[in-house]
């Protein structure tokens, strides 16, 4: 669960990480692991009084700042986001020095153009290794680039066609612009609901968030004095669980609860996963004495 935070330099992604990772961990590094907040565990860590409370995480990475003006974002930025499921771009709209709907266009043509570069380089080397021997040539993974290049050249993105996407022949190729991605349109305080945000699509999910305010607000302890900032702000709640929510979501996952007088925890689970699946992320004994129990019932069953 690997989320890249990135953007053009200036748009304020260093601050919404800070947020995210809190004042200490921020100093720390460019690395957080960064805990996913579940209110449905309150009422159990109060009934048990566990020993110990055990929240999901995702790990979030600030990349520097890429491009500048009229540019894009440049190949080093992404290269170093290449290794991640989840992206998370950051928009300047709060300068009035850039016009965020440009950096969004920009960012997913940079990934767009990427992606095209690499597909359109691994076909010239299969059609030069059919002309040798077409035995060479996998036909299903030729098939499948030529889908690939053909949405990119009409510009969609991969995510949103998962039926290509997900095909077996293209996982190796950690294509950028089949990654899910939220974009936070970093606006000035107090106009988060005044902004016009794109329509989500497959993938891709945007908000508007104030990365200086969110930055402000992890640097307050107090839980009564963080309230209290946020009714003088009128704000009903940090926008930090709504970034959290949603990458959590993109990621494609759930979280399931356990609880008991040792422990009270949310476990990361595949949205769609079965009850044997899910006791497998617990321990692969449990999944495999599910699918027993689950198999002696339906013999029964049967011989019933």
């Amino acid at each position: 669960m690997k989320t890249a935070i990135f953007g053009f330099s200036g748009s304020g992604k260093t601050d919404l990480f800070a947020a995210l990772a809190g004042p200490a961990s921020a100093a720390a590094g460019n690395r957080a692991m960064v805990k996913v907040p579940d209110s449905r565990l309150d009422p159990l860590i109060e009934l048990f009084d566990p020993k110990k409370v055990t929240y999901s995480e995702i790990e979030y990475l600030d990349i520097p700042g890429g491009g500048g003006k009229g540019t894009g974002l440049g190949e080093r930025v992404l290269n170093e986001v290449r290794p991640y499921d989840c992206f998370i771009g950051v928009l300047d709209a709060f300068s009035g020095m850039n016009d965020p709907r440009t950096q969004w266009q920009a960012m997913e043509a940079d990934m767009m153009v990427t992606d095209m570069a690499v597909i359109e380089k691994r076909l010239e080397k299969l059609a030069a290794d059919k002309k040798k021997n077409k035995a060479l040539v996998d036909a299903k993974e030729e098939d499948a680039l030529g889908k690939a290049l053909a949405m990119l050249e009409e510009e969609h993105p991969l995510r949103t066609a998962p039926a290509v996407a997900d095909l077996p022949e293209l996982k190796g190729y950690k294509f950028l612009s089949a990654r899910p991605i939220l974009y936070v349109w970093n606006c000035p305080e107090g106009e988060e609901a005044e902004m016009e945000l794109p329509v989500q699509t497959p993938g891709m999910a945007h908000m508007a968030a104030s990365a200086k305010l969110e930055r402000e607000l992890a640097e307050v302890d107090d839980p009564e004095e963080k309230r209290m900032f946020l009714d003088d702000l009128g704000i009903a709640q940090s926008a930090l669980d709504t970034v959290i929510a949603k990458t959590y979501e993109l990621l494609g996952l759930i979280s399931y609860l356990t609880a008991g007088e040792d422990e009270c925890r949310t476990w990361p689970l595949r949205r769609g996963s079965t009850a044997p699946q899910a006791a497998g992320v617990i321990h692969s004994d449990f999944e495999r004495r599910i699918l027993k129990i689950l198999l002696l019932s339906l013999a029964t069953a049967h011989n019933d």
